[in-house]
């Protein structure tokens, strides 16, 4: 007898939150759940905003939650997860990420390759003092590539795993990151759309489970100013229809990787939009990090933004350093994959690689816009990548993040990081 009592019906928003419900078995069964478009117009700080889409003027009428057929385990007691895509009058509704991404995926499946995705995900975690305010976790004894007690005294990263390893989470590799207090979470290469299920599902465990222990974990790509950013890493390969990987096939880059990656370099400050969305995300985008300022590539360069790997023609793939977590993985997933397509169905040139530190010296001139405005008005003007991505999708993105801005414009780093801690 089944010891499931409940389904946790699950969708990720344009903030990257987890919407959902829970409901009887049988309820989740029936294969559709109602919810109000609404929520897509929701702020962090709870405001209704008028978002294109969400029918705000229009009584905030329903989107049903197509579940897929099969469930995943769940990391609660009694609890299965089911995850789906959201429809509009029997249609796919054109704000939801899942269905985004499955749009770039058929963008290259219909080019006989099918996208393959590595996602490398950072996060800090924070606990409260004696008078309630979030400090980093205190780690006295950590260090980059830390494991074990020194590392994290209250095995948050332990339990991590093991409710990772039960839930059917693939995850790669769990290691302390350069700063104290700091993780890196690594999820298996698999295909694109279960790579962003399993980067949605690992988010929302790890905070929950750091809550349980009083903490608070946190993807925010800058929460603490004096110490490292945290990212997502979009690393992405194709198999061909011979189950083959394209990337390097010989030892050396392929005429779809260069141009895939010219792709991503054409579209470097527009891709800047749907990568980098919080006002934070710009405090971690600088000369000299190891993210994505620059619109450059290399192989095996950790300060450029296309970072590529061509040792094993197996594993042979291409890193996108730009995002963070902040950004919700489908999004950031589609962004990548769609930008990429463009440049190899345009044969777009790719530039010379960066051969200079990265650190002090660069030969590229070219980089993402200086905040959050600059980069959705880029995203705006690159009329191509948005109908690649949706225009209806962008639209949306462009009007909520536009409103979020003018709400944080003026307030200190601090206040920044405060409004969007609780969610990030």
């Amino acid at each position: 007898m089944s010891d499931i009592t409940r389904t946790r019906a699950m969708f990720c928003d344009m903030l990257n939150l987890p919407r959902g419900k829970y409901v009887p078995v049988d309820v989740a069964a029936g294969g559709s759940i109602g919810f109000a478009r609404g929520a897509f117009a929701v702020s962090y700080d709870r405001d209704l905003v008028t978002v294109p889409g969400c029918g705000v003027y229009d009584g905030l009428p329903d989107m049903d939650l197509e579940l897929d057929a099969d469930r995943r385990k769940g990391w609660q007691a009694g609890t299965e997860i089911a995850l789906g895509d959201l429809h509009v009058n029997d249609a796919p509704f054109g704000l939801c990420p899942r269905s985004t991404v499955k749009r770039a995926i058929k963008g290259w499946t219909d080019l006989g390759f099918s996208p393959m995705i590595g996602l490398e995900t950072e996060a800090y975690i924070f606990q409260r003092d004696e008078d309630g305010i979030w400090r980093p976790y205190d780690t006295p004894g950590a260090f980059v590539y830390g494991t074990g007690p020194e590392n994290d005294p209250k095995s948050v990263m332990d339990d991590i795993w093991e409710a990772a390893y039960k839930a059917g989470i693939p995850i790669e590799s769990m290691n302390g990151e350069f700063d104290n207090g700091q993780f890196e979470l690594t999820l298996r290469f698999d295909q694109a759309l279960k790579a962003c299920d399993d980067a949605f599902l690992l988010k929302t465990m790890a905070r929950e489970i750091a809550l349980k222990k009083d903490l608070l974990l946190t993807f925010l790509p800058k929460p603490i100013p004096d110490r490292g950013g945290s990212g997502l890493h979009v690393n992405f390969s194709f198999s061909d229809k011979n189950g083959n990987n394209p990337i390097a096939p010989t030892g050396e880059l392929s005429d779809l990787a260069k141009h895939a990656m010219a792709g991503l370099i054409h579209h470097h400050e527009a891709l800047a939009g749907l990568l980098a969305t919080t006002v934070n995300s710009y405090d971690r985008l600088a000369a000299g990090s190891l993210a994505g300022y620059w619109a450059n590539w290399a192989d095996d360069h950790r300060l450029v933004t296309t970072r590529c790997s061509t040792k094993s023609a197996k594993s042979a793939r291409l890193e996108h350093r730009m995002s963070d977590c902040a950004t919700n993985p489908y999004q950031a997933v589609a962004a990548v994959l769609q930008a990429a397509r463009l440049g190899f169905e345009g044969k777009l040139p790719l530039q010379p690689p960066e051969d200079l530190d990265g650190l002090e010296n660069v030969r590229e001139k070219r980089h993402i816009p200086s905040g959050l405005h600059k980069s959705m008005n880029a995203l705006d003007k690159d009329e191509v990548l948005r109908k690649a991505i949706g225009e209806a999708y962008c639209d949306a993105l462009l009007y909520l993040k536009r409103d979020e801005f003018k709400r944080l414009l003026g307030k200190s780093v601090d206040d920044v990081r405060d409004f969007y801690l609780p969610f990030i």
